[in-house]
């Protein structure tokens, strides 16, 4: 067993425990998958925490913003991190739950004119975010300029709505749609933690299904 005073473990330490837990088969196709993730906050930085626990070999995470204490009862930040950009203070995370995962950062406002340069290196993009413009923005230009990358993207988390109202649907081959479809950020009292972690626990579980070659 591993205590607070033992070293880290090795590469091959971490590699071999979650082979344990997922077989080599998979396990080999995790450790050669690329997700982006666009969007760090509720949803986004969710679901970077979920695949990089999951062994998910290599994320890239792509924010322009800085952690704000509005950030903090849903989002994986720390009070300590308030002011930091979130690629820099999530990445920072991220390592100390494995440091082994490759990451790659981007503090950028996404947008037509460098996204397809920016998630050119990923299998499959997850859409994260808060935004009804952005989110329309970033699923028309997969769809329609990177017809090669899978796309899983959110609608509707927000309120006190029941949990099992949040499902993940497969619109096309290649775009998956998670949420409830119906609640807004403006309805009720807004977002809170379990109900956007449970909507990004699905799309990131929807990643791994992809990676695993599971599409229905």
């Amino acid at each position: 067993m591993w205590g607070a005073a033992d070293m880290i473990p090795t590469r091959d330490e971490w590699h071999n425990a979650l082979k344990a837990r997922h077989g080599a088969e998979l396990q080999r196709r995790l450790d050669r998958a690329a997700v982006a993730v666009c969007g760090l906050g509720g949803l986004g930085s969710n679901i970077a925490v979920a695949l990089t626990r999951a062994g998910v070999g290599r994320l890239i995470l792509i924010d322009f913003d800085r952690v704000d204490i509005t950030n903090l009862h849903r989002q994986q930040y720390k009070i300590t991190q308030l002011g930091k950009y979130k690629t820099e203070a999530l990445s920072e995370n991220l390592n100390e739950i494995a440091p082994y995962t490759a990451r790659e950062t981007h503090t950028v406002r996404i947008d037509e004119s460098n996204a397809a340069e920016l998630l050119k290196g990923a299998d499959i993009i997850c859409e994260a975010f808060d935004n009804a413009e952005c989110k329309a923005m970033l699923t028309n230009l997969v769809l329609e300029k990177l017809p090669d990358k899978y796309l899983v993207a959110a609608s509707g988390m927000a309120g006190l709505g029941s949990p099992n109202a949040i499902r993940t649907r497969r619109i096309t081959d290649r775009f998956y749609l998670s949420g409830d479809g119906v609640s807004d950020v403006a309805d009720d009292i807004g977002l809170v933690a379990p109900r956007v972690m449970l909507c990004a626990a699905h799309q990131a579980q929807t990643v791994i299904r992809i990676i695993a070659g599971q599409f229905n």
